[in-house]
């Protein structure tokens, strides 16, 4: 009986709601529609792949990903790229178990020129590249660390020789690999010399914990530095743009059309009164200069000074982030896991970044599990839209976290919006197109959900401007439809530029070969 009346009262509804056969018919041929649209035959199209990687690969290198939002200058660059600069600038490859770039004179024993490395000594070049990133990595190898965490992390003093001075360098090949692999925006990690001239009078000032009085003592650096900072970045893109062949390109394509915003950074393990002036900087930085997007805080959280600072340290982004409430914050939390640190040391950290500092993005946050009453910090990330920023590779190489043991589907499965990005992809050898893979092919993800990850990596941007969108996916009234209006309204917001660009970027990837 209770079959029956379901079944009448289905029928009655579908008659309701059909009016008559005509409605009926109009609205099978609509969901026909839909089944036949751009986007269902791409979706059809990315089924017929996902099970043969290289087939996947190809799709997905193809598919527009929008920004790639967790990145760190110096780590995007290849070794293969320090060592083509250390030849130009005449520096010298020592000759150790583990190969670093360093100063001359490259005649002192251990040392050798770094001039044509790769074809006078082919084996200490390729020995270099294992040293200056993941390449070949295997723990109780001959020169190799014992764990994947601390080549990682010990790669950046081996290479850090060489940055200084190729910052037009470093932008080029960020935005070249960017292009390359269909990303339109980076926001990367990067703090410009200049900073260190507010920095280096505090480095060896005790630390009293008055951040009032902290503050007034850097405040009158504050305008020079910031002049200074906005003076390097100007003549690096320039210099980036005439190694590029983007002078000349109205409209710019390629490389030349990739977006960076800057975000600028405290390194946590130092000691309090230079991570706090480093902070302020960040923060001034970000106030005066609009290609700096943001502010971060970087290094191994599991450090012992990062940890025993921790706290100290989102008490001092929180006093800042009062004074500078427009400045966003994107903070590395939670790039923790059961083994490397204690259990005590997983209870709060991604908390204390939300709640604390104020953070709208969480860098990592793969100890979510193990927070202090997970489920109402992660509502609370839900609720108030503050996306994870989910680097696969490298939560896999430096914490040995991957497949079932990652928290991405706990962080979906609460509503939390999240993006897909690489963290230090020439440390890792990989691109945004290999995160996107492991997302298929280890956390099961599929077409509908990498096109909302590219879609919330430009949403959850720090780009500055209003969004396109009035409502999910219902553009502004400005936008309903191209014109002058629209345009003009483009042009006023870095954000809504880049996502009207991917939403036609998609459409032209959809509109492909079937």
């Amino acid at each position: 009986m209770i079959g029956a009346k379901r079944l009448a009262g289905a029928a009655l509804g579908a008659l309701l709601l059909a009016g008559s056969a005509q409605a009926a018919q109009a609205a099978q041929k609509a969901a026909q529609k839909a089944a036949g649209s751009p986007e269902a035959r791409t979706a059809a199209r990315f089924e017929a792949v996902a099970r043969n990687r290289a087939q996947l690969r190809l799709f997905l290198r193809a598919m527009p990903k929008g920004g790639d939002l967790h990145n760190h200058l110096v780590g995007a660059a290849y070794a293969e790229d320090f060592l083509a600069w250390a030849d130009a600038d005449g520096l010298c490859v020592t000759t150790g178990p583990l190969p670093a770039i360093a100063a001359g004179p490259c005649d002192a024993p251990g040392k050798v020129s770094a001039k044509d490395l790769g074809k006078t000594n082919p084996a200490l070049y390729s020995r270099a590249i294992n040293a200056l990133s993941m390449r070949s990595y295997h723990p109780g190898a001959d020169g190799a660390l014992p764990s994947g965490h601390d080549q990682f992390f010990s790669t950046f003093a081996r290479f850090g020789t060489v940055t200084d001075g190729n910052l037009p360098g470093l932008l080029a090949v960020a935005r070249d690999q960017a292009a390359g692999d269909h990303v339109g925006y980076v926001e990367t990690s990067v703090n410009p010399s200049a900073m260190y001239d507010l920095v280096n009078p505090v480095r060896n000032a005790p630390w009293d914990g008055d951040m009032a009085k902290a503050l007034a003592a850097l405040e009158p650096g504050i305008p020079a530095m910031t002049a200074k900072a906005r003076q390097q970045f100007d003549a690096a893109e320039a210099e980036a743009d005439r190694r590029q062949g983007c002078l000349a390109q109205k409209p710019r394509t390629g490389p030349c059309a990739v977006v960076l915003g800057y975000q600028a950074f405290a390194v946590r393990i130092l000691p309090p009164s230079v991570v706090f002036a480093q902070l302020t900087a960040a923060f001034a930085l970000a106030r005066a200069d609009p290609r700096f997007v943001g502010v971060n805080i970087v290094a191994p959280e599991d450090d012992p000074t990062s940890l025993a600072d921790y706290a100290l340290h989102m008490r001092m982004l929180q006093f800042l982030h009062a004074r500078y409430p427009d400045v966003k914050l994107s903070l590395h939390a939670g790039e923790l896991t059961l083994g490397l640190v204690p259990p005590r040391d997983l209870r709060f950290h991604i908390r204390q970044a939300v709640e604390t500092a104020g953070a709208r993005r969480i860098g990592h946050g793969v100890d979510i599990a193990y927070e202090d009453d997970a489920p109402a910090l992660l509502a609370r990330m839900a609720r108030d839209k503050v996306a994870v920023e989910v680097n696969l590779t490298s939560n896999d190489v430096i914490l040995g976290v991957k497949g079932g043991d990652h928290p991405l589907a706990l962080y979906r499965q609460a509503g939390v919006p999240f993006v897909l990005s690489t963290d230090d992809e020439g440390v890792s050898r990989i691109d945004l197109t290999n995160e996107y893979l492991r997302a298929v092919t280890e956390q099961g993800l599929g077409y509908a959900d990498l096109k909302a990850a590219a879609r919330a990596s430009l949403d959850y941007a720090f780009l500055p401007g209003p969004s396109l969108w009035a409502a999910p996916r219902t553009p502004v009234a400005a936008c309903a439809r191209s014109g002058p209006a629209c345009d003009a309204f483009l042009a006023g917001s870095r954000k809504a530029a880049a996502q009207w660009r991917l939403e036609r970027e998609l459409e032209a990837f959809e509109a492909g070969p079937r």
